[in-house]
């Protein structure tokens, strides 16, 4: 897939602001600090389509990337982020989860993890609270350029383990820098996408 064409298209905090051109959507979750915005920027090939922050938990709404006129990327603000009060943490989830709960349009949830660490405690809550809306889930494992080979083995087995992947699920190793792994994400869009057709 050749990205020609990446726009911000909205940034929504309720349903009524959500897109209404029916087109696939792709859910992107994650930590505050996992890099996300860092994914979509490799993913469509700009620089700073969406900007990185120094502080973490910048995002405050879900932000629709609409990309080559015929799918969303859709950013959502990230978790476990101790700085955000919890009752910002309480909208946020609330957000989210009236997403997850009224959007036929999503067709994939792109879960961001860093290889670097085991999955946290919010990693494995947004895991089975993704699992318990039955929504397919790939876990994207980003800053994989800043794992050692002799540790990547062990780090894989690890993620595996805790996270307990069910079937139908799987796994991409990633990195912004190098951008492994962004052609695999692109053709399972691509895929799901030619579905939708």
């Amino acid at each position: 897939m050749k990205i020609t064409d990446v726009t911000l298209y909205v940034s929504a905090v309720r349903r009524s602001q959500y897109p209404d051109d029916n087109l696939p959507e792709f859910l992107l979750v994650g930590r505050s600090n996992v890099g996300k915005s860092s994914f979509i920027n490799a993913i469509v090939n700009r620089k700073n389509i969406a900007r990185i922050s120094s502080r973490p938990g910048k995002t405050q709404h879900l932000n629709f990337y609409r990309v080559n006129k015929s799918f969303y990327l859709v950013d959502v603000p990230g978790y476990g982020y101790a700085s955000v009060d919890k009752k910002t943490q309480h909208k946020f989830g609330m957000m989210i989860e009236e997403y997850l709960q009224k959007r036929d349009e999503l067709k994939r949830v792109f879960m961001l993890i860093d290889f670097r660490h085991k999955p946290t405690e919010d990693d494995l809550l947004m895991y089975n609270f993704l699992k318990y809306y039955n929504i397919p889930v790939t876990i994207v494992l980003t800053k994989e350029d800043k794992v050692g080979s002799s540790k990547k083995d062990r780090n894989l087995k690890i993620i595996k383990d805790t996270l307990d992947l069910v079937i139908g699920d799987n796994i991409v190793l990633f990195s912004s820098i190098t951008k492994l792994g962004r052609n695999e994400i692109l053709q399972q869009i691509d895929d799901l996408i030619v579905e939708t057709i």
